[in-house]
């Protein structure tokens, strides 16, 4: 049968007045129109009445942008960023920073109760850091534009996929976010300046490193341009000409590892530039505290860390329990986590290969871990959040979990089966301020048998 042409209805983009709600999981402000529509505005809070011209719409909700402000929010603050509202790296600058984690924490809320059907017996306090200057990670986009003056480094523009030029990030640590106008500038004097398509940056506790992502064959004097950026910075430049396999370094020569420290328990991380460390350096040391602490740890006790990673949490573990287990999919990362053991001396921790995804795990395929009984478990499992693992959690059989999600949707689908299918009870929760600014949020919930 011959498909049936449709034409889209053309979309009417004439300015309209609408009173804002609430706000959404993505940040924007939430309200109906005069037909009772559901509008989902950037850059408008509760309480206010904006202006706004409509940008897409489907069947039962549109989306539209903020073009003036009728009646501001008492928690309308102006934006630090010269570039907010076009780059989209941030959502929620316009936002008082105390009220953005407030409104987190009534997500996380809505969320346990509206998916989960679960609710904490106490609400954490949330745990906050400074709001600027927190971002030790970073993609930044690149692309050559004659039209727009040249090379153009910056975050991709909202709803898009072009870059914003950014000379400046209030977000990144400072002395990362000073070196955007050189990066800008070595990168156009390259004869390849239009096969640049990012840079990533990750800023350790001892160097700071830029992977330029190129997708042409740097000749020898773009070599020496990256290396005297290099010099000129005191940053360590690595190359990617292909897949994350590919990238190697151009200056130094033999860099040194790049670490962070847990000085209160004595530990030492290592890591790659392309490996996963959390983007806010602060709050992770104090997240990382507070998960070990909630755990109430005993001499005797065995601890599960599941979603393990480069052993985040778990060689700090590892100093104030009998005996811990660490648990990655991705086999590269158990691999830089046994080398944290060693470099820490520690004997009492094993790491292995798991795909957590799984719903036919077996002890034979995954290792012996599976076979054991524990008696806590950690969980900090990605966005997708832990829903085989949670699945077990009668077979694994701990006293206590502690579970710190950056999605709080799945956090509260799985504090559901938890509670409700294996006897668990939610004792406390609450939201940790890591990406202030943006909509991301992240949290920690407690479970008990």
């Amino acid at each position: 049968m011959a498909r049936r042409n449709r034409r889209r209805k053309k979309l009417d983009m004439t300015p309209q007045e609408i009173n804002i709600d609430s706000i959404a999981h993505d940040g924007r402000g939430v309200g109906r129109d005069d037909d009772g529509k559901v509008v989902f505005v950037d850059y408008a809070l509760p309480s206010e009445r904006v202006e706004f011209v409509p940008v897409m719409h489907r069947k039962s909700y549109l989306f539209g942008t903020t073009i003036e402000v009728l009646k501001p929010s008492e928690y309308r603050v102006e934006p630090k960023c010269d570039v907010f509202g076009q780059c989209g790296g941030c959502v929620l600058q316009h936002l008082d920073a105390e009220k953005q984690i407030e409104y987190k924490q009534q997500q996380l809320h809505e969320n346990f109760k509206k998916i989960g059907d679960v609710e904490p017996d106490e609400w954490f306090e949330p745990m906050t850091s400074k709001h600027w200057g927190y971002r030790r990670r970073a993609r930044l986009g690149a692309k050559y534009v004659p039209k727009k003056g040249g090379m153009i480094v910056g975050f991709r523009e909202r709803n898009s996929s072009f870059i914003q030029p950014t000379q400046q990030c209030e977000v990144l640590y400072p002395e990362v976010s000073a070196l955007l106008t050189d990066l800008r500038v070595t990168l156009e004097k390259t004869s390849c300046n239009d096969q640049i398509p990012q840079v990533e940056i990750s800023v350790a506790d001892n160097a700071t490193v830029m992977i330029v992502r190129h997708l042409q064959t740097f000749i020898q004097s773009d070599l020496d341009v990256l290396v005297e950026f290099a010099k000129r910075n005191s940053v360590q430049v690595f190359l990617q000409p292909g897949n994350l396999k590919s990238v190697h370094p151009l200056y130094p020569e033999k860099p040194e590892p790049l670490f962070y420290e847990f000085k209160e328990f004595d530990i030492k991380v290592e890591f790659l530039p392309t490996d996963f460390i959390q983007v806010n350096g602060d709050i992770n040391d104090r997240l990382v505290s507070r998960a070990i602490d909630l755990l109430d740890l005993r001499e005797d006790d065995t601890v599960l860390d599941l979603f393990c990673g480069v052993g985040n949490f778990t060689l700090p573990l590892a100093r104030m329990a009998k005996a811990v287990v660490g648990v990655e999919g991705d086999q590269a990362l158990v691999s830089r986590a046994n080398h944290n053991k060693e470099l820490n001396d520690l004997e009492n921790v094993d790491f292995f290969f798991g795909d957590l995804f799984k719903e036919d795990m077996t002890p034979e395929s995954h290792g012996n871990w599976l076979a054991k009984s524990f008696d806590k478990v950690l969980l900090d499992p990605p966005r997708s959040g832990a829903a085989e693992m949670v699945r077990r959690m009668d077979q694994i059989n701990p006293s206590k979990i502690v579970y710190v999600s950056c999605g709080p949707a799945t956090l509260a689908r799985d504090a559901g089966v938890l509670v409700k299918e294996h006897g668990y009870h939610m004792t406390h929760a609450g939201v940790i301020d890591m990406f202030p600014h943006t909509a991301h949020v992240e949290s920690i919930a407690v479970f008990e048998k």
